[in-house]
């Protein structure tokens, strides 16, 4: 009697440490629909279409969009904003770039990882292009312009007068 107790038990606590195992597993693609959908943690909701981004333009408003580039601590890159900012109106289309340079004498791929602040104003900004959708890959002590096509949506919140688009470029496995 005793035994059937104990195997019982020992199943019961080896089915819950797969579930915590299975769960820790599932919580990055949550996390990451999570934070697409709400704007948490500065996450655009992705790719907006031409289609989408036909709205009509409030001119009547200026918002200052801070353009930010950092790296981690001791990247083999050269990266900045050509603009340190833009002041720009809801609803409108607007272009920039960034630079980047492999400062090595070997090929490099990068991913740079955008975030935007305040969180909210997040699901209010629509990148048409961007480097941040893709890998880009540099041959030794390549440099380039990296495009960003973007609109801030009209329905931004009044009281949001400055937003900031921030990249962090670092170094992909290859």
């Amino acid at each position: 009697m005793r035994r059937a107790v104990d195997r019982s038990l020992a199943l019961k606590l080896a089915a819950i440490v797969c579930a915590m195992f299975v769960f820790g597993f599932a919580l990055v693609p949550l996390y990451d629909a999570f934070c697409s959908l709400t704007g948490f943690g500065g996450k655009t909701g992705g790719v907006a279409s031409a289609v989408e981004l036909d709205v009509k333009p409030d001119a009547s408003r200026t918002v200052r969009v801070e353009l930010v580039a950092s790296l981690p601590r001791g990247a083999p890159w050269e990266f900045a904003p050509d603009e340190t900012h833009l002041d720009v109106h809801p609803g409108e289309l607007y272009v920039t770039h960034f630079h980047a340079k492999n400062l090595t004498g070997r090929a490099l791929v990068a991913q740079a990882v955008p975030s935007i602040a305040p969180g909210i104003a997040a699901r209010h900004f629509r990148k048409t292009e961007c480097f941040c959708f893709t890998q880009q890959a540099f041959e030794p002590h390549e440099s380039r312009e990296l495009k960003v096509a973007f609109m801030v949506a009209p329905d931004l919140p009044a009281e949001i007068e400055t937003l900031s688009l921030a990249y962090t470029f670092f170094t992909a496995p290859q």
